[in-house]
């Protein structure tokens, strides 16, 4: 099993940053890739950014490249979101995941998640 923590939401302005962290614990070991997902009100699960736990290779959806960046530190076991230029439309509860297989964009392919944390940006 593996529990995942997110911290790190907020209410920010339109153009402010946050940064998103995620702690892993449990069987990491097993983990191969990481992602952020996100939900807003009335709104399906959208996808955000992936990562391979092993390498850097990182992916990200259309509507945040170039704004966000997902990182991992593994001594930490913890994986973090830098949001920049935030606009509205990024409100959500964001959420990670962590899955054994291949890195993937797809929620219903991670395994494991956490409980969300709230991001609100404001005109």
């Amino acid at each position: 099993q593996v529990q995942l923590v997110e911290s790190g939401g907020g209410w920010v302005q339109a153009g402010g940053s946050l940064r998103l962290s995620c702690a892993a614990s449990g069987s990491i070991f097993s983990i191969n890739a990481m992602g952020w997902f996100r939900q807003a009100p009335g709104k399906e699960r959208e996808f955000v950014a992936a990562i391979i736990r092993s390498d850097t290779s990182t992916f990200y959806a259309d509507s945040v490249k170039g704004r966000f960046t997902m990182s991992r530190d593994n001594v930490k076991n913890t994986m973090y979101l830098q949001m920049n230029n935030l606009k509205p439309e990024d409100t959500a509860v964001y959420y990670c995941a962590a899955r054994r297989g291949p890195v993937s964009g797809k929620g219903d392919d991670y395994e494991y998640w956490g409980q969300g944390t709230q991001v609100t940006v404001s005109s």
